[in-house]
């Protein structure tokens, strides 16, 4: 279990009917609203119900559906944490992207969705980078992101691309939806559990390299002080229908 899907609305439920994972309680494995949205340890929901509101995709009390890592002995780090929103009708209403950095920093991308996407679909979305996450990439740019809505499979696809259209950087996300049981969080405490830990020191062994290598270095800027920006959802190719 490298990551987790849960249902906001499902939290109360999951905290009460597993025994290795908590919801805002330490334990093997737990989930804690001060690592997402605010980070005051408020609850999650109304924050992001507002940010879809000022988006113009008001949720009003929609399912919300969170990708992340959990908590693993007390420790994560979320490179970024996706939220698909859904409208009380049943329909995707947008995407939200929490990007974080090692520095403790936080961002959102919101993507509202457009009101003829077609349920099941692929979702192609781009938003314009202003973020800091790497003292090895500049500011400037755009992510590109595709993705499908959680079912049975999961796949994301990120590129980060340049000014000019060069590919900065290309992230890949996928994976098979399985019940959060005790018996499966068990068995991943020594698969998977350290995957959060694995992936800080990958961020610094890449650092370090690209530093000997003599890359340019980027100072940190303070945050965007809006916590969430606005990106748009992109029409596939017709002639080249997988394609970001």
């Amino acid at each position: 279990m490298a990551s987790v899907l849960l249902d906001l609305d499902e939290l109360v439920a999951i905290d009460r009917d597993l025994l290795l994972f908590s919801v805002e309680r330490a334990n093997l494995f737990s989930f804690h609203f001060r690592d997402h949205g605010a980070r005051d340890g408020s609850d999650l929901r109304p924050w992001i119900e507002r940010e879809f509101a000022r988006a113009g995709r008001p949720l009003d009390g929609g399912r919300i559906l969170v990708l992340c890592f959990p908590r693993v002995l007390g420790y994560v780090f979320n490179p970024i944490t996706i939220y698909w929103g859904y409208r009380a009708d049943g329909a995707l209403a947008g995407v939200l992207y929490e990007v974080k950095n090692t520095f403790g920093d936080q961002h959102g991308y919101l993507v509202p969705v457009e009101d003829d996407h077609r349920p099941g679909a692929p979702l192609i979305q781009t938003v314009d980078k202003r973020f800091y996450v790497s003292p090895f990439l500049p500011i400037e740019g755009s992510y590109r992101f595709r993705l499908d809505e959680p079912g049975e499979r999961l796949r994301v696809l990120i590129r980060l691309v340049g000014p000019g259209g060069d590919d900065r950087l290309i992230a890949t996300q996928a994976g098979d939806r399985r019940p959060l049981t005790d018996a499966r969080l068990l068995a991943s405490l020594f698969t998977h559990s350290w995957v959060t830990v694995k992936v800080m020191a990958a961020i610094h062994w890449e650092a370090v390299r690209l530093w000997w290598k003599g890359a340019p270095f980027h100072r940190r800027p303070d945050p965007p002080a809006d916590a969430v920006s606005l990106g748009r959802s992109v029409r596939p190719d017709p002639t080249n229908p997988g394609a970001l």
